[in-house]
């Protein structure tokens, strides 16, 4: 028995001395700090004042629609406001239709700083081929539509890249969906841009309305959106014909604009022709007249996540007009016949400035439909 306790008292000695050992061994040994990788790549804390000014004016023109509903809304909870607000209604739903006549362009507004801004955040600019006489209406037609078509708004609703200046006396109206004309506020921003209704009726209405008229249509609209991949040019053009006809009426020379780098500035969710988000898109397009592109750009503190787009060159080439002979009742060779000279040109400016413009072209032009 004597030898028993001993042996286990000497056990439980032994015991206790490794479990000290392993216990002072384990206090002093350091813990490794564990690393967080992340993909985000930071903007940097000192930015030079005419960049922050370039960034807050896109970031502010991006979130426009929300800013304003919001503004609304807010108004709208104030019950001594309700007697105008009801007013203004009325007013946007029965009384006011400059947005399919013409407009209310302010010659100030579109000059505003604001949009100087904007058009050098990218930078935005355009590259004029031929002169415009000012004795006829013109019909533009801005290629690709891009995600939002910043480069459309820079150059034809603004004065920050010199149209004015470039073509005196022909007056710009770019055109957009008439739902953009529902919305509180917004409405009165565009429309003092002079954006219009894309409705035939708004066409003819600014086309009628004297020589130097002019309209710009981004004629693969929703649809061609969905095609808007960096270092990609998929036009949506072959149906297209109703601008050509519209044009046609009208004696309006039609004027090709290639925009390089409109489809840059964004990134989108793969959405190849087939695929189950491809599929969903049209289907959201046919149900309401638009869709919603799954894209990405930067953010306002860094370079890789978030709404805004990126800081990429757009360069809209004007090209040279094509004359059109007015007909009230233009027959389908007569449109076809027209069509093909305006894909040709369109076809040499991409062919002219491709090597200048679309260094990081994937691939060429391309007339998917």
């Amino acid at each position: 028995m004597d030898v028993g306790t001993k042996l286990s008292n000497a056990s439980r000695s032994l015991s206790n001395s490794s479990l000290k050992d392993k216990l002072s061994k384990l206090s002093v040994t350091q813990l490794k700090p564990i690393t967080i990788h992340s993909n985000i790549e930071f903007a940097p804390a000192r930015i030079p004042r005419k960049r922050r000014l370039q960034m807050l004016a896109v970031a502010l023109w991006s979130v426009m629609i929300a800013l304003t509903t919001v503004l609304f809304l807010f108004l709208c909870s104030i019950p001594w406001l309700w007697p105008f607000l009801a007013v203004y209604q009325i007013w946007i739903v029965w009384i006011d239709k400059s947005p399919e006549h013409g407009g209310r362009t302010s010659q100030w507004f579109r000059k505003w700083v604001f949009w100087k801004y904007f058009a050098d955040y990218y930078p935005a600019s355009f590259l004029k081929e031929a002169d415009l006489p000012p004795d006829r209406p013109y019909v533009f037609g801005y290629h690709p539509h891009g995600i939002i078509g910043m480069g459309a708004l820079a150059t034809f609703a603004t004065e920050a890249t010199g149209f004015s200046e470039a073509f005196p006396g022909i007056k710009p109206h770019l055109l957009t969906l008439a739902s953009n004309f529902h919305m509180p506020f917004y409405r009165d921003i565009i429309l003092a841009m002079g954006i219009c209704s894309v409705s035939k009726r708004s066409c003819s209405n600014i086309l009628k309305s004297g020589p130097g008229s002019a309209i710009t249509i981004v004629v693969g609209g929703a649809a061609e959106s969905l095609s808007a991949h960096p270092g990609t040019a998929d036009l949506t053009l072959r149906k297209r014909l109703g601008f050509i006809k519209v044009a046609i009426q009208h004696g309006a020379d039609l004027v090709p604009v290639f925009s390089f780098g409109e489809n840059d500035i964004y990134e989108q969710m793969p959405n190849q022709p087939g695929t189950t988000i491809h599929s969903l898109q049209k289907k959201f397009q046919s149900l309401f007249g638009f869709t919603l592109p799954l894209f990405h750009g930067r953010g306002l503190l860094n370079y890789n996540i978030g709404l805004m787009p990126y800081r990429r060159q757009i360069v809209a080439v004007i090209g040279n007009p094509i004359h059109v002979e007015q007909c009230d009742k233009p027959d389908i060779q007569e449109v076809t016949r027209i069509q093909k000279m305006y894909i040709e040109e369109l076809t040499r400016i991409w062919n002219t400035y491709k090597d200048q413009y679309a260094k990081a072209r994937t691939r060429e032009l391309s007339i998917i439909e």
